[in-house]
C-alpha cells in the first residue's frame, strides 16, 4: 500500500507538467515532508560522458532535495526524443508498466510520492501500456496539467472522463499560462471547468523562473488531505 503522493499527468506534452512537478516538489520539501521523486521513463536525455542524463527527472530530484541517486527517480532513459516507447524500441530495449510500477514505489522512508508521467495521460509509455495504466497500477490522485488556451475545455473534460473510467482520482487541474500574453480572462476556461468539473481548479500564471511561483494554500491543502 502507497503513502500519500500524487500522479501529475497532461492533456499534451511540452504543457509544464515538469514545471508544476518541480513546484511541488519544492513547497513540501520546505514543509518539511520527505518526497519520493518519480518520472520513471524519460526520452531526450543529454548524453554527457557517455552517460544519458534526463534533465526532468534530475530537476524533480533537486527540487525535491532527494538523497537517493538518479536512477530511483528515473531508470529508463533515452536519447530520442519521442515517445517512451518507441524511444525503446529503437534503443532495442524493453519494459512493462509493471516494471515502472515496481521502479515507482519507494524502498527507503518517505511521506510523499511524487510521479510524473511522460506526455499526456494516454500517451504511449512501456510496450504494454500508456500512462493511464501506470496511473491506474499506481491508484494514486492525479493532477492534471492543461495549457490554458482556447479548446482546453474539452480536452480536460475528456481526460477527466477518462479517469473516472478508470476509478481514478482527479484531485486538481492546472490550467498553465505558457506565453505571456494569452488572453486567458477571455477565453474563461477557469470559471468554466470550475463549474463542470468536481475538483479545484487553478490558474498558474506565466513565469520565467522556477521560484517565482508560489502555489495557493488552498492546492497545498488539498495535497496533503
Amino acid at each position: 500500500m502507497l503513502n500519500k503522493g500524487l500522479f501529475v499527468t497532461g492533456t499534451d506534452t511540452e504543457i509544464g507538467k515538469t514545471h508544476t512537478s518541480i513546484v511541488i516538489a519544492r513547497h513540501l520539501t520546505h514543509l518539511g515532508k520527505i518526497v519520493a521523486p518519480r518520472k520513471p521513463a524519460e526520452s531526450g536525455c543529454d548524453e554527457v560522458d557517455g552517460q544519458l542524463i534526463p534533465r526532468d527527472a534530475t530537476a524533480l530530484k533537486d527540487a525535491a532535495n532527494y538523497k537517493g541517486d538518479l536512477a530511483d527517480v528515473c531508470p529508463f532513459r533515452f536519447k530520442e526524443y519521442t515517445s517512451p516507447r518507441h524511444a525503446a524500441n529503437l534503443a532495442n530495449q524493453a519494459f512493462s508498466t509493471q516494471t515502472l510500477y515496481e521502479a515507482c514505489v519507494p524502498k527507503t522512508k518517505y511521506d510523499y510520492l511524487l510521479v510524473e508521467g511522460a506526455g499526456g495521460f494516454y500517451s504511449p509509455l512501456s510496450e504494454d501500456g500508456v500512462n493511464a495504466d501506470l496511473a491506474e497500477k499506481l491508484n494514486l490522485p492525479i493532477l492534471l496539467v492543461a495549457p490554458d488556451k482556447l479548446g482546453t475545455i474539452n480536452q480536460v473534460l475528456l481526460n477527466a472522463e477518462a479517469m473516472k473510467n478508470r476509478g481514478l482520482t482527479l484531485k486538481a487541474v492546472i490550467l498553465n499560462q505558457l506565453e505571456k500574453e494569452n488572453h486567458s480572462d477571455e477565453l474563461n476556461n477557469l470559471e468554466d471547468l470550475s463549474q463542470m468539473l468536481d475538483c479545484p481548479v487553478y490558474r498558474q500564471p506565466y513565469k520565467l523562473s522556477i521560484t517565482d511561483h508560489e502555489l495557493p494554500q488552498s492546492l497545498i491543502d488539498l495535497l496533503l488531505e
